[in-house]
């Protein structure tokens, strides 16, 4: 296994909150429903779990980057609704791929550690081939 990309996004809640809430604001269709489902069963409110994900889809679309470095980009820049969280049945969470992030990630394995204290969220990946 070799490292191949390493991503690192930090959000602050109270910002990503008041741009969530903007009606037709690119988060509308950032997020799977499942994810939306996820955040809205969070005791601690959605917008700080919504953040979180946001900064995983980020750290995700920043390790790809770093993998194809000095090589042309091979998709558009919004790819966020591609790139969704799971959690499993403990809350740890996972990166499930879709459509061409998928294929183009396909050889590779995607781990995320994410993680959320007061007003910040914080999502940190690591890409392997």
């Amino acid at each position: 296994m070799t490292v191949v990309g390493v991503g690192v996004d930090l959000v602050h809640v109270p910002s990503f909150a008041e741009q969530l809430a903007v009606a037709g604001s690119r988060f509308d269709r950032a997020f799977t429903p499942g994810e939306r489902g996820d955040a809205r069963d969070r005791p601690s409110g959605p917008e700080r779990h919504l953040a979180a994900r946001w900064a995983a889809k980020e750290a995700v679309i920043k390790a790809w980057s770093a993998s194809i470095h000095g090589r042309p980009p091979v998709t558009d820049e919004f790819v966020h609704h591609l790139v969704e969280v799971v959690t499993d049945a403990w809350n740890r969470p996972a990166i499930r791929l879709h459509g061409k992030v998928a294929t183009h990630l396909a050889d590779h394995t995607v781990h995320v550690s994410l993680s959320h204290d007061a007003d910040y969220a914080i999502a940190h990946v690591t890409l392997t081939a």
